[in-house]
């Protein structure tokens, strides 16, 4: 029974710093009065969330005008400026790293090749370049909070755990933990898209509201579905797999052993090589006089008006529409964004994308429904720091902070 209050004390008090945070973070400068008045707490409680954040310098105090002309009232302010984390990408052969302040602004970055065949050149490899980058940006960092790590595959954001990656044997890696027990600093770890779909949420294109859908079209193709301004994960914390959607029972077989999957459509190497095979069946191209292909190239080509080229985004647009019309039909959501390099051709690709959820989803659902390109999808570490960013929001990281 101890146990339980204990857990419960703990917990109503990293809710309720939570509470008063992100309504410095998201509202300031913001009065004492005004957080008491939003957050419903007693006024004593918000006075000493607000002391044990001034403390530590994660708030701070600006005056402020009165409206009525009189004594200058004083508002709280978010201190972002020393408060460092960092946010890592791993793909499938690289690796980029960046140092963020609590602000979202970016104070360093590193882009690396990175190849590994193992879990163990996996974990040595990405310790290595931590080690290397922390070395190379000493001077940069003040306060180190945080590592957030975001790869591709199936991952539970609450224990840091991958269970599976797309491209190497995989056995329940702790990846949290080991972070963590090196660095001495807490350490997030997520889906990319998952990640992706948060950071527009905070910081990009899906800002305005409150229930969206990201779909990522890169070496793979999946979704992060935002409900109620939350990643959605279900059960097991992996919701949005959209890749293995199957699109075409006699389709060729994709990575995860099923035939037809999306994936082996709408994914940057199905489509470099569909466009490959179809040259080398004869078809004419401009794209032909190319010696190395990529989607760039594709993009650049079909907007200058190369058919082969066109139509092969046309495809791509088809079937991912069809794929986001179920997902429409499921989640209703507010906004639709496209991450990838094929939205460089967002003029072809969009139209094909909303026929096809105009034509088999809900009219209530799809009317007035925006499609939109990432705007951070050049950013690919954002999605990580957006874990760290969503763990001061709910109390996870900000605790244990307010407890140094």
């Amino acid at each position: 029974m101890n146990g339980g209050q204990i857990g419960n004390v703990d917990l109503v008090k990293q809710l309720n710093g939570a509470a008063v945070y992100r309504l410095i973070d998201q509202h300031g400068p913001i009065s004492r009065i005004q957080i008491a008045d939003v957050s419903q707490l007693a006024p004593a409680s918000v006075t000493k969330i607000t002391r044990q954040l001034l403390e530590q310098g994660l708030v701070k105090e600006v005056a402020q005008q009165a409206s009525t002309g009189g004594r200058r009232a004083i508002s709280l302010t978010t201190s972002v400026e020393s408060f460092h984390s960092i946010a890592i990408r791993v793909g499938r052969d690289d690796i980029q790293l960046s140092v963020y302040d609590l602000g979202a602004k970016l104070i360093a970055n590193e882009h690396h090749h990175f190849a590994y065949q193992s879990e163990s050149e996996l974990i040595d490899g990405l310790v290595a370049h931590i080690k290397r980058f922390l070395s190379n940006h000493q001077n940069r960092i003040d306060q180190l909070i945080a590592i957030g790590i975001t790869l591709s595959g199936l991952i539970d954001p609450i224990t840091g755990v991958v269970s599976y990656m797309p491209n190497i044997d995989i056995n329940k890696l702790e990846l949290s933990n080991i972070i963590n027990e090196t660095f001495s600093v807490s350490c997030f770890v997520g889906n990319y898209t998952r990640g992706l779909a948060l950071a527009e949420h905070y910081f990009g294109a899906s800002q305005d509201c409150q229930d969206s859908i990201l779909v990522s079209v890169h070496q793979g193709t999946g979704a992060g579905i935002i409900v109620n301004g939350q990643v959605f994960l279900g059960s097991n914390h992996n919701v949005g797999e959209i890749g293995h959607i199957q699109i075409d029972p006699l389709g060729t077989q994709c990575q995860c052993g099923n035939f037809g999957c999306l994936e082996t459509v709408a994914s940057n190497p199905a489509i470099l090589k569909r466009i490959e095979q179809l040259i080398q069946q004869g078809y004419s191209s401009s794209l032909a006089e190319l010696m190395d292909i990529g989607i760039d190239d594709v993009c650049e080509h079909a907007l200058n008006g190369d058919e082969l080229a066109k139509q092969s985004i046309v495809k791509v647009g088809d079937q991912l529409g069809k794929v986001i019309a179920i997902t429409v039909n499921l989640f209703n959501p507010q906004k639709i964004v496209i991450a990838g390099d094929i939205t460089e051709a967002h003029e072809i690709l969009f139209p094909a994308i909303r026929r096809n959820v105009e034509n088999q989803s809900l009219t209530t659902f799809h009317t007035n429904l925006p499609i939109v390109a990432s705007q951070l999808d050049k950013q690919p570490t954002l999605g990580a720091f957006a874990m760290i960013k969503r763990a001061m929001l709910n109390g996870v990281l900000l605790q244990k902070l307010l407890e140094v």
